[in-house]
C-alpha cells in the first residue's frame, strides 16, 4: 500500500491549533504549503490554508479528505507565510484567523460550488480567482501637430493631452463624448500613443505629470547613501527629520534603488487621508506600476491588487497598516512613515502593531526597515542605541524657517465679547489677519461633534452612555447624542430625563460647533471640516483636494488635520485646548501630546511665507 500524504491546515476559527486532513491521490503534488483548500468542518465546507505536509497519520478514528484545491498556485509564498505564523505566535492569536485577515476573498464561483452540497471529485479543482478584466486606455503625445491638418474637435482633443502626461480615456470623455474615435484618428496620424492597462481604482484615474528627482540636500544625501548601502545587506534605520525636511524624497530614492535591483518594496502610512497625497507623489516619480491597499477600497479592488502583487506583476505597494500583510515579491524594503502614530495599531480582530511587525517582517525577509518621523517614538529612539541606525534631517528641504510658536495662557487671554471662551482674542485676531492676506489656516481641536457633553443645570444630571458610562457627545446636524466608544445613539431630549426641567446645557466645544461659529463670525471665509463625522473613505480626499486647491480658507478638524499634509498656503495653525490630551488616563499622555502638537505645528509655513502657530492652554 502506498504511503498516504496528510496536510495540516489552518481554519479561520478561534482555536489555536491546526487540523489534519488526507490529501487525495490526484491532488498530490498540487497541494503545497501555502495552498488554499476546501475542507469539511462542522458540517460545512470552509476554506483553509495548508501549513505542513507529512506522512504521519493523526491518532483519530476517521480521517477526512480534502474536498478540493481553490487556487492552482499557493496563496502565500514561504516568506509571507512564515512571517504570519510568527506574528500569530507573538500575539497569541489563532493562525487561521491571522491568515484570513491577510488573504483575498475566496472567488464567488468557488464558494457557490462549496455550498452546493457534496464534495468535489478528488481530481477536481475549484474555479480559481482571476483578475477582473477592467482595462483603461491611456493617451500620450508622441508627435507635433505642426504641418498636420486637424479638425476642430481633433485639435481640441490633442491640446487636452498635455505633453509629458498620460491621460485616461475616462477623464477625456468628460469633455469629449467621442473621445475613443478622436483618439483613434490621432493615433492613425501618428500624433498620440494609446496604451491599454488594467484599472486599479479611482486614485489612478486623474492624469499626473511625471517629475524628475530634485537635487537632494546634504543631509538627504547622507541619509540616502546610508540606506542604499543597507539595501545590499539588511538593517534598520530611523529617519528623524523635522516637518518639511523632505523625508518623502529619501523614501523615493530608496524605493527607486530597491526596484532597480529587482526587489519589492512596501510603504506604510498611518491614515488613508495621507494615501492619495502620497500616491500622487509616487505616480509622478515612479509611474503607475504599484498597488494601493487601504480600507476605502472595494473588495474587488483590494483582491485585484493582492493578486497582481502575488503574481509578481507589481512589486511596490503603498497603503495603511493592512498593506503590511501584502504578498510583495522578493521584499527588499519596508518604509513606515510617521512611525510613532497610534493608527498603526489594529484594535479589533487580529490585533497587532504594524510598525513592530514591519521590523519583524523585514528581519525575516532580509530587507531594510526604514522608519520615518518628525517625532519618533521613545521605543524607536531607544532602539538606535543598539539595533538600528539614526539618520537626521535637521532643517526644512526648501530652506524655509520653522514656524514661530506662541503659547497663550487662557487664564490671562480671554475671548472677545459674545464669543466662545475656547477661542481667544489673539487667535481670532491672527485668523482675521491671515484671511486678509488671502492665506490659509488650520484650527485643531481634538473633540468631534457639537458639544462633548450635555448636562442639566437644575439637577446636575449628565447624559451618559448606558454601556460605557462616558458622556454622550451632541451631534447637532445629526440630531442625536452619540457615544464615541460603542456608537450608542439617542435622540436629543427637550427636557432633563431625570428631573424634567427645561435646563439642558451644551457643555464644551467640538469641531462641529467650531465650524459653525467660524462661518458665522467670518462670513466671507470658506470653512471646511475634517473629522470622522464628515469624512470617510474617498470623501477625505475630496475635502483635502479642495483645501490644497485653495477652495477652502480654514480647515477645522481633529487629528486627521495634524499629520502629513503639505499645503504651501497654510501660514497659521491654531490649537484649541492644547493641553487636554495631558489628562488622558494613559502613561504615554505626555509623549503623545508632544507628538501631536509638533506634528500640527509643522503644517504651517511650508510655502514661501513664514508660519505662525498658536497653542491655547490652561
Amino acid at each position: 500500500m502506498a504511503t498516504e500524504t496528510f496536510a495540516d491546515v489552518a481554519i479561520p476559527v478561534p482555536l489555536r491549533r491546526t487540523f489534519t486532513y488526507r490529501v487525495p491521490e490526484k491532488l498530490l503534488g498540487k497541494v503545497q504549503r501555502g495552498s488554499r483548500v476546501a475542507v469539511a468542518f462542522q458540517r460545512r465546507k470552509v476554506p483553509a490554508i495548508v501549513t505542513a505536509l507529512h506522512q504521519t497519520p493523526p491518532d483519530v478514528a476517521r480521517i477526512v479528505t480534502i474536498a478540493g484545491l481553490i487556487e492552482p498556485e499557493p496563496l502565500y509564498d514561504e516568506e509571507l507565510l512564515g512571517f504570519l505564523e510568527e506574528a500569530a505566535k507573538y500575539y497569541f492569536h489563532p493562525l487561521g484567523e491571522v491568515l484570513r485577515a491577510a488573504a483575498p476573498a475566496v472567488p464567488t464561483g468557488a464558494m457557490s460550488r462549496l455550498r452546493a452540497g457534496g464534495f468535489l471529485a478528488a481530481d477536481e479543482t475549484l474555479p480559481g480567482a482571476k483578475i477582473a478584466e477592467r482595462t483603461e486606455l491611456y493617451y500620450s503625445r508622441v508627435g507635433s501637430r505642426e504641418g498636420v491638418r486637424l479638425g476642430a474637435a481633433q485639435a481640441r482633443f490633442f491640446e487636452a493631452i498635455e505633453e509629458g502626461v498620460e491621460v485616461p480615456l475616462s477623464h477625456l470623455r468628460k469633455a469629449f463624448p467621442r473621445a475613443r474615435s478622436l483618439g483613434r484618428a490621432l493615433t492613425e496620424k501618428g500624433l498620440i500613443h494609446v496604451d491599454e492597462r488594467l484599472m486599479r481604482g479611482t486614485l489612478f484615474q486623474a492624469p499626473v505629470r511625471r517629475d524628475a528627482p530634485p537635487a537632494l540636500t546634504p543631509a538627504q544625501q547622507i541619509a540616502a547613501k546610508a540606506i542604499r548601502e543597507g539595501l545590499h545587506t539588511s538593517g534598520q534605520f530611523l529617519l528623524h527629520g523635522v516637518t518639511g525636511s523632505g523625508k518623502t524624497e529619501v523614501y523615493l530614492d530608496a524605493i527607486a534603488t530597491c526596484l532597480q535591483g529587482g526587489r519589492g518594496a512596501l510603504v506604510l502610512v498611518p491614515e488613508i487621508a495621507l494615501t492619495p497625497q502620497l500616491v500622487g507623489r509616487f505616480r509622478a516619480r515612479l509611474g503607475d506600476d504599484f498597488a494601493v491597499l487601504h480600507s476605502a477600497l472595494t473588495p474587488r479592488e483590494r483582491d485585484d491588487a493582492w493578486r497582481q502583487l502575488r503574481s509578481g506583476e507589481l512589486r511596490l505597494v503603498v497603503g495603511a497598516r493592512s498593506a503590511l500583510l501584502a504578498p510583495v515579491p522578493n521584499l527588499g524594503l519596508i518604509v513606515v512613515d510617521e512611525e510613532h502614530d497610534g493608527s498603526y495599531k489594529q484594535e479589533d480582530g487580529f490585533r497587532y502593531n504594524a510598525r513592530d511587525m514591519a521590523l519583524l517582517r523585514a528581519h525575516r525577509a532580509g530587507a531594510v526597515a526604514l522608519l520615518g518621523s518628525a517625532t519618533p517614538s521613545i521605543e524607536s529612539k531607544h532602539r538606535t542605541e543598539s539595533r538600528s541606525t539614526l539618520l537626521t534631517l535637521p532643517a526644512r528641504a526648501g530652506g524655509q524657517p520653522m514656524p514661530t510658536v506662541e503659547v497663550l495662557d487662557m487664564r490671562r487671554h480671554g475671548s472677545r465679547p459674545g464669543r466662545h471662551h475656547l477661542l481667544s482674542g489673539p487667535l481670532e485676531a491672527a485668523l482675521e489677519q491671515c484671511l486678509e492676506r488671502k492665506e490659509q489656516a488650520i484650527l485643531f481641536l481634538n473633540r468631534r461633534g457639537f458639544s462633548p457633553s450635555v448636562r442639566c443645570t437644575a439637577c446636575g444630571e449628565l447624559r451618559e452612555c448606558p454601556s460605557c458610562s462616558v458622556a454622550l457627545t451632541l451631534h447637532q446636524r445629526e440630531g442625536r447624542l452619540r457615544c464615541h466608544y460603542c456608537d450608542y445613539r439617542a435622540p436629543i431630549p427637550e427636557r432633563c430625563p431625570a428631573c424634567g426641567a427645561d435646563a439642558l446645557e451644551h457643555m464644551g466645544l467640538g469641531t462641529e460647533q467650531l465650524e459653525s461659529m467660524l462661518t458665522e463670525n467670518f462670513p466671507g471665509a470658506r470653512v471646511g471640516r475634517l473629522d470622522r463625522d464628515v469624512a470617510s473613505g474617498r470623501s477625505i480626499e475630496a475635502i483635502l483636494k479642495r483645501f490644497r486647491a485653495r477652495e477652502l480658507d480654514v480647515l477645522v478638524g481633529t487629528q486627521m488635520v495634524t499629520k502629513g499634509h503639505d499645503v504651501p498656503g497654510v501660514t497659521l495653525v491654531g490649537v484649541l485646548a492644547a493641553d487636554q490630551s495631558l489628562d488622558f488616563p494613559d502613561f504615554r499622555a505626555n509623549e503623545r501630546t508632544f507628538q501631536l502638537l509638533a506634528q500640527v505645528a509643522g503644517r504651517a509655513g511650508r510655502g514661501e511665507r513664514p508660519g505662525r502657530v498658536i497653542f491655547q492652554t490652561y
